[in-house]
């Protein structure tokens, strides 16, 4: 019933009609009718690599004009962003002087973005952000498992002081593993157990699936991920979603669990291994009980809409595959992507390759150990300062060779949304963004829709009209 979240949504719905019409409705609508689409604003970005390579060596540089970064700006933890912008800064910094000191060995001067991140990620950033992000893993478990030790230890003190403490605690109510077996009747929840047991059946299914596909599959290595890795990373991932809005992720579980296996070739990349993100499940299924959502609702509602997107999914695909060759400048961030995922997939399979191995050459262990001591130390120095140590997330995010590009307009947004509009609107600035946010999305979504029917409708009807 309250009124400001149509409002704020229907705001963010019709800024996303407005940009998408311009950032994706023009270039779709004109690459159908046209030989060359055209881009009032450049897609996916402006590489300023090589015009500021006499000034910033080995420094991937550009810019993306989209809007959407200016809105998760004003969303975002505002350290977290100031945090990217200061990874931004060290880079620009540091890469000069890695390149003077001889370690940015394979970039040359006329490399742009995509050849510039490929190469550095190869000669140091593959390491050393490896070992930022394990840091940054190991610190998220401890702030997820301190509480559960500290009421351990609570508990251990309550049990000393006597039956008094005793009697108060068992006035409570019912444990926390009482109300996770007993079923919630109301909301249609299900027991722990029949969980568990679609869990164990599922699991087991894809790991005899990838040991019968791949002869010599490592399936003890899945095992043990499945019975401790996954329980572990869920747990800590829904807590850190609720502390710092990030969830942790351990750097190369997958490379490194075919790499121990000892197995040789490329076969094993490609099997249906069951190596997935349960901790954003966790996060969903939270979301789903703050929500009154039933689960035997939301399995209804799966059960009827995967089959109609995984058959549309393959039509549409089909349909899009056959307009355009990919890459090419009908599909603009494909054609700039491409090359760098192309490249970054065959270095990473090149791991199990027999003989010589680019990725294990990239691999450099004093790299890592950087990496993961300055994150440490970063964060210890931050927190006896009493400064915001979610700025540590946020050096990491700009740090990681990716798309610098839209930092500029996140920290444009930041600074708005904090400066500008939060002392214009109050405190209820930090309720409204995420809800115009989501109101942008789905505009854009829409005039997406609309600009790839068009598109679609427009090649399927040319060669009838010929």
């Amino acid at each position: 019933t309250q009124k400001w979240r149509w409002r704020c949504f229907s705001l963010g719905g019709m800024l996303g009609i407005t940009f998408g019409a311009i950032y994706v409705g023009v270039p779709a609508v004109t690459g159908a009718i046209l030989a060359r689409p055209l881009e009032l604003i450049p897609i996916p970005w402006v590489d300023l690599t090589p015009a500021l390579t006499r000034f910033l060596p080995a420094t991937p540089l550009n810019i993306t004009f989209d809007m959407t970064a200016l809105m998760v700006g004003m969303v975002f933890p505002f350290w977290a962003v100031m945090g990217s912008v200061a990874g931004l800064l060290i880079t620009m910094v540091a890469n000069p002087m890695l390149r003077q000191r001889g370690i940015l060995t394979n970039w040359t001067p006329e490399m742009g973005l995509i050849d510039t991140v490929y190469t550095n990620n190869v000669d140091f950033y593959l390491s050393f952000g490896a070992g930022l992000t394990a840091a940054i893993a190991i610190i998220s478990l401890c702030r997820a498992f301190k509480p559960i030790i500290a009421n351990l230890l609570t508990g251990q003190r309550g049990a000393r002081d006597g039956g008094s403490q005793k009697f108060e605690l068992r006035d409570r109510g019912p444990s926390a593993w009482q109300r996770l077996v007993t079923n919630n009747v109301k909301r249609g929840d299900f027991s722990i157990f029949i969980s568990l047991g679609i869990y164990v059946v599922n699991t087991t299914f894809w790991i005899s699936l990838s040991t019968y596909l791949i002869k010599g599959f490592p399936w003890q290595f899945f095992v043990f991920y499945a019975v401790f890795l996954a329980p572990l990373l869920s747990y800590a991932t829904a807590k850190l979603e609720g502390l710092v809005g990030r969830s942790v992720q351990i750097p190369f579980i997958r490379e490194a669990t075919y790499i121990l296996s000892g197995y040789r070739g490329v076969a094993i990349w490609f099997a249906p291994a069951p190596l997935p993100e349960y901790g954003k499940a966790t996060v969903e299924f939270r979301i789903l009980e703050l929500t009154g959502t039933k689960i035997s609702g939301m399995i209804k509602t799966l059960l009827v809409t995967v089959p109609v997107v995984v058959i549309t999914g393959l039509v549409f695909s089909d349909l899009l595959w056959s307009m355009a060759p990919v890459p090419s400048d009908a599909y603009p961030f494909a054609q700039r992507m491409w090359d760098l995922r192309a490249k970054n997939v065959s270095l990473t399979y090149s791991a199990t390759l027999e003989g010589g191995s680019l990725f294990m050459e990239a691999w450099r262990w004093g790299y890592v150990g950087l990496g993961a001591g300055l994150g440490s130390a970063t964060y210890f120095v931050l927190s006896m300062l009493g400064l915001p140590t979610m700025l540590v997330y946020g050096i990491v995010h700009g740090l990681a060779q990716g798309q610098p590009g839209a930092i500029p307009f996140t920290f444009t947004g930041a600074m708005l949304g904090r400066f500008y509009f939060r002392k214009r609107f109050g405190d209820m600035w930090m309720k409204y963004t995420p809800v115009m946010l989501a109101g942008f999305s789905c505009g854009m979504g829409l005039m997406a829709l609309v600009a790839v029917g068009f598109t679609i409708l427009t090649n399927m009807i040319s060669p009838l009209l010929y």
